[in-house]
């Protein structure tokens, strides 16, 4: 099984986003990036931030991020389902404005 370094590894190069071009939007070093990649436990905000960059959703390959991302809630005992993607992908946006902000504020 892959770790999340090798799975968020895996969407970039597919992405055809060069490295040095998400470094620099992420606000981080090459260096950062390849770390970043061997690490198994990447946190949840870096593989959401990556993902904005590069157009890819990780939901589908990383588990905790679903349960993270909490875009499903039952809604009867029959096991039938409502996506609250309006309202998640809303907190998505607004968690990544500020996070952005935030990295910006960090830099100078």
């Amino acid at each position: 099984m892959q770790h999340k370094g090798e799975i968020v590894e895996k969407a970039v190069r597919q992405s055809g986003l060069p490295l040095t071009q998400l470094a620099k939007r992420m606000g981080k070093s090459r260096r950062w990036l390849y770390n970043a990649f061997d690490n198994p436990s990447l946190s949840i905000e870096h593989i959401l931030r990556i993902g904005s960059i590069i157009h890819y959703n990780f939901a589908n390959d990383i588990h905790d991020l679903q349960r993270f991302m909490n875009l499903e809630e039952p809604i009867s005992e029959e096991n039938n389902y409502t996506v609250r993607s309006e309202s998640a992908e809303y907190w998505k946006n607004k968690y990544l404005a500020l996070l952005e902000k935030y990295n910006a504020l960090l830099g100078g």
